[in-house]
């Protein structure tokens, strides 16, 4: 028997459908400084519709089963260690978004979605939007990533979550293409296979071939130096299967670092016009 929804979601009021990105996010000190991945970050930010809220599909909230954070104030936590001191004091205090939580809990049909009230914001997240929206002006949730299902798992899952980029959600999928930091370097001199399977997955991107995606492990060793765990990669799935084939793909950010991680990012829309 399907739940009823409560008044209030039913009244979410419909909006011009929402781009979707993912972005590889790198470094936790992208976070606060300036460069040529921030840069590009900012420059996608200021041309989009300022969203009613943000969900974030990150590789650092891995879970069994699927939730979503619901809670009113979502706390910054720094998931990380090793880093200056003023990494760790940074704080992102926007809201949370548990009307939305609710929202999204009630499209889903592949499973149940369990409402979270103690993760937060992790890096994968405030990283990124810290810099994109530094004024944490916009209520931010996120969705974890059942790291016990395989990558078609994920994909489906994200097409039910399509009615969202018409209630003026962003969704943002925050992960790295290419990302083995087993054997990563500390100079910019990408390993060949790096190149190849970033430009690989370019190319898979461009021409929607979803399924060679989902199949990455297929692809051979490059993809297993490429994806040594998938869970940088998911969140791509998750950009993709949220969107449809026909709409329109900007990359930006395009460039591979520290031997083994790609920081290519995506935009996909609906309309045509160039935001950059």
């Amino acid at each position: 028997m399907q739940r009823k929804l409560p008044e209030e979601l039913l009244d979410l009021p419909e909006t011009p459908v929402m781009p979707v990105l993912f972005i590889g996010h790198g470094n936790p000190m992208n976070a606060i400084e300036e460069n040529f991945y921030t840069n590009e970050w900012k420059k996608i930010a200021s041309g989009l519709t300022v969203p009613k809220a943000i969900l974030c599909i990150s590789a650092h909230w891995l879970t069994k089963g699927t939730w979503v954070t619901a809670m009113e104030k979502p706390r910054t936590i720094h998931d990380f260690y090793g880093f200056p001191k003023e990494l760790f004091a940074v704080n992102y205090p926007a809201t949370g978004a548990p009307r939305f939580a609710e929202f999204t809990k009630s499209l889903v049909k592949k499973t149940e979605i369990g409402l979270d009230h103690d993760w937060g914001l992790d890096h994968g997240t405030w990283s990124v939007l810290n810099q994109m929206f530094p004024s944490a002006n916009i209520p931010v949730y996120q969705l974890s990533i059942d790291y016990h299902k395989p990558a078609n798992y994920h994909y489906e899952l994200a097409g039910e979550l399509k009615k969202l980029r018409a209630k003026g959600v962003l969704i943002i999928g925050s992960g790295n293409i290419v990302h083995n930091l087993r054997i990563m370097r500390f100079e910019d001199l990408s390993y060949d296979w790096t190149i190849e399977f970033d430009a690989m997955a370019k190319n898979f991107i461009w021409t929607r071939d979803d399924e060679a995606l989902i199949d990455y492990e297929k692809h051979g060793e490059i993809a297993k130096l490429s994806i040594p765990t998938p869970d940088h990669f998911f969140p791509l799935l998750y950009t993709l299967g949220v969107t449809e084939r026909n709409e329109i793909i900007n990359f930006f950010s395009e460039k591979t670092t520290m031997g083994s991680i790609s920081m290519r990012s995506v935009l996909i829309k609906k309309k045509a016009e160039l935001i950059f």
